[in-house]
């Protein structure tokens, strides 16, 4: 079992920004960031990165400013990829290259432990508050539901392909993997696929997330488009696809999607280096912000929505042959949306965009 040292970050510097651009978190990563994951309860974020880091700040606001502190880290022996949190807000979870998942009790300053393995990379992983189990989709084609007492899975489940993403809203679970194909499980009989749906997007998945109402899903693909899709047979015709994340004739990868926790709009954040604001429900997109000089690799909302955190750096969509170690940086960045941006606009009765 590898080691998983636990270091205090030693710089205790606080930045204050204000809410007319984004703010920066810091100390940066060392390396690429390759997810950002809010508690469910307070506002703390904790970042995974590719210098095999798990990071974690206090985030306070002020009115329109807002400040951020370091408050700890751990390190995996090989890079990080995913993150997740308890959903009491007392303990994270991170998986990666390392083939494990680990459990770090961070309120409690207890050190983290190793909960489960896979024999591939752990790409993604979700807290399933119903049902307390932790489950882990890999590239070894499986998911695994694990509890966390106990040595050996609960229940391993194969896929027809690698794990992409996954994203769970109990009951609903939804399971991107390698040739297009999206499992839908009911985790009131996690044993048995519920659907199993060839993507409506013709290239390669890069995410998904499941609708707040549990109805259905988004899925981002590699070719800056976007696809909703409802579960219910009757809802079929609301199913439909969007382009986004495009520049001309420049298309970029659809990275991360994300619900706001109050008002069920979406944001979406991409290689372009852009986060957009959207409404599925009118399909109309609400705010267009400006982009930054690197691509999004991942991004989250905090609890209550007032707070969007997002990556850039770069994320490796051309190839190691266009990485340049001396001009790349890694940063996250806080921004707070004004409501305008994220709040769905009334619909006007026999209006169309």
């Amino acid at each position: 079992m590898s080691t998983f040292s636990l270091s205090i970050l030693k710089v205790c510097q606080v930045q204050i920004f204000t809410q007319k651009v984004s703010l920066q978190v810091t100390p940066s990563p060392a390396d690429s960031i390759s997810s950002l994951s809010f508690s469910p309860r307070a506002d703390i974020l904790v970042a995974t990165s590719w210098d095999n880091q798990v990071r974690c700040w206090e985030i306070s606001r002020s009115g329109t400013s807002l400040a951020s502190a370091p408050k700890a880290s751990i390190s995996h022996d090989q890079p990080v990829l995913c993150s997740a949190w308890k959903d009491d807000g007392s303990t994270v979870f991170s998986g990666g290259c390392d083939k494990q998942a680990k459990m770090w009790p961070l309120l409690s300053g207890g050190q983290p432990v190793t909960v489960a393995i896979h024999d591939a990379p752990i790409v993604d992983m979700a807290w399933i508050p119903g049902m307390n189990l932790l489950v882990t989709g890999s590239w070894d084609k499986t998911l695994k539901y694990w509890d966390t007492r106990q040595q050996t899975p609960v229940h391993t489940q194969q896929l027809p392909d690698k794990c992409y993403s996954l994203s769970v809203k109990h009951p609903l679970l939804v399971v991107g993997t390698a040739d297009r194909n999206l499992i839908v499980f009911n985790l009131q009989n996690p044993q048995t696929e519920f659907k199993r749906i060839v993507s409506p997007l013709k290239y390669q998945t890069r995410c998904v997330t499941a609708f707040p109402d549990q109805q259905g899903f988004l899925v981002g693909s590699i070719e800056g488009r976007v696809g909703v899709h409802h579960l219910d047979d009757s809802q079929q015709n609301k199913n439909f696809t969007f382009k986004c994340h495009r520049d001309g004739n420049e298309i970029y990868s659809v990275n991360a999607l994300n619900f706001h926790p109050v008002h069920g709009t979406f944001a979406t954040a991409g290689s372009d280096g852009a986060f957009n604001f959207w409404d599925k429900d009118s399909k109309q997109r609400l705010k267009a912000m400006s982009r930054c000089s690197q691509p999004i690799p991942c991004s989250s909302f905090n609890h209550d929505g007032s707070i969007y955190a997002y990556a850039s750096c770069y994320d490796w969509n051309k190839g190691a042959e266009n990485h340049n170690p001396a001009t790349a940086k890694s940063s996250i960045f806080l921004h707070m949306p004004q409501e305008s941006e994220v709040k769905a606009k009334p619909r006007v009765a026999g209006g169309r965009k």
